[in-house]
């Protein structure tokens, strides 16, 4: 879990005061650190290390498990210090984001020898360039290829509603919603976000916090100011270079609050920088299906209860081929649709593809080879792109044409809205700025290119006529100095003649000490000048090779500079082309989501399924994703599938389906497997996405609620039990007309007679107030006299048969109750000994035959009266150990009683 970050980067910090005497290097690190804040680690750039200090030392060193070592001293005290390579920064950052950290980097802005000007004793000056925060990472060594990266800010207003405004800063997404308290813990937990600014005053609300699914975010308080509405729409209008927000959207004061608080945020851990982001995009929350933290952990959509994406929806489903698709139908999966049109539109595009497969390859071919244009041209405009980041930008918009022709020769006829709109984005044709960019970027950039652009030789030849005599001079040189190697070795008479260089003394002649003499005897006219003398040679210059080394290195630095020239060319292109560049990556993106339904679909066997207005449930033949897909990957068993048939509108007519089911079978036959598979599919049809069936009519849910499996919660001092009613009252609570509930073993954490009475109550109140389509599973068999006294009831069960002692699970579900819940069994498959089970047998057959289902019910509901038995007679051996005192045996009598016992046991 990531720590809470409870300062801002603006904060003052902790660390020592500028006290008594003090080195200028230290003084400067402490007034930067005071800067960067007291929870914020300082990069502090020392030549090719950056170096941590003081607390930062130690926090750092034990994160990353590196050496704590010391310099210096401050108030007589030794100073702790670790450092970590520039070279190699990316990676301990990475380590540090992932433990919750924020990281200032403090960079040096100048030369050193441009410090030594002022004096000897002069610090090369440096400042904070960046603050690294876990939401506002860009790097694509630090994010997740296949994950967005949101970060947030909340606002709260007097009404007690919320404004939230989130950010993706690697792609330059910005958005922003009006959220009710109600629906906030849902929205949060479908962004999963990094990291999220609360205001301080609003951040002291305990009971507002601890009920939020932030556990595993980053939690920064900002002042109360930062959130001031009329400051906010300044920043927002500043940032976007607009005199009005209303060409955006009609925003409320709580969405412009949070929004402002933002884009504050970004240009604060930017050091001033402006972050390049789309224009802010109202979302309604009431256009997507409500799902709340709990259902969506029950449901293991994003990833298990364990934490992990394999064995989640997302990774059964996902057959993207591109990071930004599998960000893209992630999204989707988070956020399903409510307006049924647009969920056609979705599947219209899912079936075109997936009824033409050859060309649906073809394009998954081309979608492997875009890169990332949203996070490139993003790190571009924030000054922290490459070449390779070019090289991105110009294989999207390029693989965007490609993919364009292709569909092209398809005809555009039959071809579903969804898809004409993202070729629209993709295609150049009328885009000149942007084909001309491509262009050039395909002319100007070699296939190879570095990481860094001051790294150079990232530019093809042909292009910059000027780069190109900068280089052929630079070579030309080299070449002319292997010549005069072979030269120098003819005149001095010395074969074993070298010529180096280094960045001290440049290019030099070395022979070893046994020719020196040779070169040191040639007298004045000798072209050769004495430069230095080691153990292991001795180096010489002449004013021809001085002449070449100054050359080379002139028109080596040129030739960077005008490539570094070049890049800044093509990076200016790209930033002011941000808009367009961006929509096209989301098209592709797009295109890759709906390709990946598409071969999903045609690999395990979907259906598109019906999506209406109605209120029916109607499954045939239903399969688990996940389930069936760890079943293939094991190749054992076959999944067996299943029908399930709701219907909230059937009012009194028994001959329709029932709104509720009521589900009994033992365990482990299937009957959590059958609840969530059927929750999945409303999510899944309604995120665009086919369905494993034959046959799926669903009416538009509205809200999905699962109340499966039981845990606690120890950090707020709740029992299994207590977590259970917390889940079931928000259903009950929340539940309406067009929701689905899925609830299993409601009541199972109490005593019996509690819970059946709890389990009996709620599938009342589902029935009657919610009148929700649901699935109640149970081991309550009592629960099943239900279905014959509620109108819109009825009763399924899992199958198993007890076959000579051993259970067979059968997994298929049919119509009627089961006749028990096999726990003997089970308990006997899970290992059991072999006399517990025994012992079990025993009980359970008394308690069979001495239970009472006549003498007494409550509206049908047997209490589990006992026919009163006899006590059982007091045996001898009994009465022997009864009478004995422990307390008056010696240790002989106690031996001597045992084997009396024995003997007693032995005779019966």
């Amino acid at each position: 879990m990531n720590a809470p970050v409870t300062s801002t980067p603006n904060k003052s910090s902790k660390a020592p005061l500028i006290t008594g005497k003090i080195t200028p290097m230290m003084a400067q690190f402490l007034e930067v650190k005071s800067r960067a804040g007291e929870e914020t680690l300082l990069f502090y750039r020392m030549g090719d290390f950056y170096e941590l200090f003081f607390d930062d030392a130690v926090k750092a060193a034990a994160a990353l498990d590196i050496a704590l070592t010391k310099r210096g001293k401050h108030k007589g005290e030794d100073i702790p210090m670790c450092g970590v390579p520039v070279h190699s920064a990316e990676t301990y950052l990475q380590r540090l984001i992932k433990k919750g950290f924020r990281v200032a980097v403090c960079e040096q802005m100048e030369d050193p020898s441009e410090a030594k000007k002022r004096g000897s004793k002069s610090v090369v000056r440096r400042d904070i360039v960046r603050i690294v925060t876990p939401g506002t990472l860009t790097e694509d060594t630090l994010l997740d290829a296949r994950g967005a990266n949101f970060i947030a800010a909340l606002h709260m207003n007097r009404l007690g509603d919320f404004g939230l405004a989130w950010s993706d800063v690697s792609e330059g997404l910005f958005c922003v919603s009006d959220v009710s308290k109600q629906a906030l813990p849902g929205m949060l937990a479908a962004l999963n976000l990094r990291e999220i600014l609360i205001s301080d005053t609003l951040y002291e609300v305990d009971d507002l916090i601890e009920n939020l699914p932030l556990s595993e975010t980053a939690c920064v308080p900002l002042p109360r100011a930062k959130f001031d509405p009329r400051a906010a729409e300044r920043r927002l209008k500043d940032n976007f270079n607009v005199d009005s927000l209303d060409g955006f959207g009609d925003f409320s004061p709580s969405e412009i609050s949070a929004a402002g608080a933002l884009i504050d945020y970004l240009q604060i851990t930017q050091a001033g920088q402006k972050t390049e982001l789309s224009p802010p995009k109202r979302i309604i929350s009431q256009n997507y299906m409500a799902i709340d933290p709990a259902t969506r952990l029950s449901l293991e959509i994003e990833k298990t209860q364990t934490g992990h994406r394999k064995g989640s929806l997302i990774d059964a489903v996902d057959m993207t081929v591109s990071g930004p698709g599998s960000r893209c139908l992630q999204t989707w999966l988070q956020r399903p649709l409510l307006d049924f049109t647009m969920i056609n539109q979705r599947h219209d595009g899912v079936g075109f593809l997936k009824e033409r497969t050859d060309i649906t390859e073809q394009l998954r071919e081309k979608f492997k080879h875009m890169g990332d244009m949203a996070r490139s041209v993003s790190r571009l405009a924030l000054g922290r792109g490459g070449p390779r980041d070019l090289i991105h930008v110009m294989n999207g918009l390029s693989q965007g044409e490609a993919v364009n022709a292709l569909m092209a020769e398809q005809g555009h006829m039959d071809m579903p809205e969804v898809l004409s709109l993202a070729l629209g984005a993709l295609s150049l044709a009328d885009k000149p700025s942007l084909a001309a960019l491509r262009l050039d970027l395909s002319k100007a950039l070699k296939s190879d290119v570095p990481i860094l652009a001051r790294d150079g030789g990232f530019v093809s030849s042909g292009w910059s006529a000027d780069l190109d005599n900068l280089r052929s001079l630079r070579d030309e040189s080299r070449r002319i100095i292997a010549g005069l190697r072979a030269d120098y070795a003819k005149i001095s008479d010395v074969p074993t003649l070298k010529i180096k260089h280094n960045n001290v003394l440049g290019y030099f002649i070395e022979v070893t000490p046994k020719y020196a003499d040779n070169i040191l005897a040639m007298g004045e006219d000798s072209p050769f000048i004495h430069r230095q003398t080691l153990v292991s040679g001795v180096r010489f210059t002449t004013t021809k090779l001085a002449e070449l080394d100054r050359q080379i290195n002139s028109a080596g630095d040129k030739a960077l500079a005008l490539e570094m020239k070049i890049f800044e060319e093509f990076l200016n292109r790209a930033t002011e082309l941000s808009g367009p560049i961006r929509k096209a990556a989301h098209a592709l993106a797009e295109l890759d989501a709906y390709g990946s339904f598409a071969v999903w679909a045609n690999e395990i066997g979907a259906v598109r399924p019906v999506i209406d207005n109605s209120r029916v449930f109607h499954i045939k033949a239903g399969r688990h994703p996940v389930v069936e897909r760890a079943l293939s990957r094991l190749g054992g068993a076959v999944f067996t599938p299943n029908d399930c048939s709701l219907d909230a509108e059937q009012g009194t007519n028994s001959t329709k389906a029932p709104q509720l089911m009521i589900i009994t079978g033992p365990n482990m036959a299937g009957k959590s497997t059958y609840l969530r598979q059927n929750a999945l599919f409303c999510l899944m049809a309604q995120a665009g996405s086919y369905i494993p069936a034959e046959h799926a009519h669903i009416g538009i849910v509205d809200r999905l609620f699962s109340r499966v499996g039981a845990s606690d919660d120890l950090s707020k001092g709740r029992s299994t039990f207590m977590v259970e009613m917390i889940e079931t009252a928000a259903i009950l609570n929340q539940a309406g007309a067009r929701s689905f509930v899925i609830l299993d073993e409601i009541g199972r954490g109490t005593a019996t007679f509690d819970g059946l009475s709890i389990a009996w109550a709620a599938i009342e109140h589902l029935h009657h107030v919610n009148g929700s389509r649901a699935l109640f599973a149970t081991h309550y068999h009592e629960l099943t006299d239900l279905a014959d006294q509620l109108d819109g009831a009825s009763n399924a069960c899992l199958r198993a048969k007890d076959w000579e002692g051993e259970l067979i699970f059968l997994h298929d579900v049919q119509a009627g109750a089961a006749d028990k819940s096999y726990g003997v069994q089970v308990a006997k498959l899970a290992g059991l000994p072999e006399r517990a089970v025994a012992r079990a047998r025993e009980v359970l057959a008394r308690l069979e035959q001495d239970h009472d289902t006549t003498s007494q019910t409550l509206g049908g509901l047997p209490l589990f009266m006992q026919t009163p038995t006899a006590p059982a007679p007091v045996s001898k051996t009994d009465a022997y150990i009864d009478n004995l005192n422990p307390d008056d045996l010696s240790p002989r009598e106690a031996l001597d009683f045992l084997y009396s016992l024995k003997r007693k046991l032995e005779e019966g």
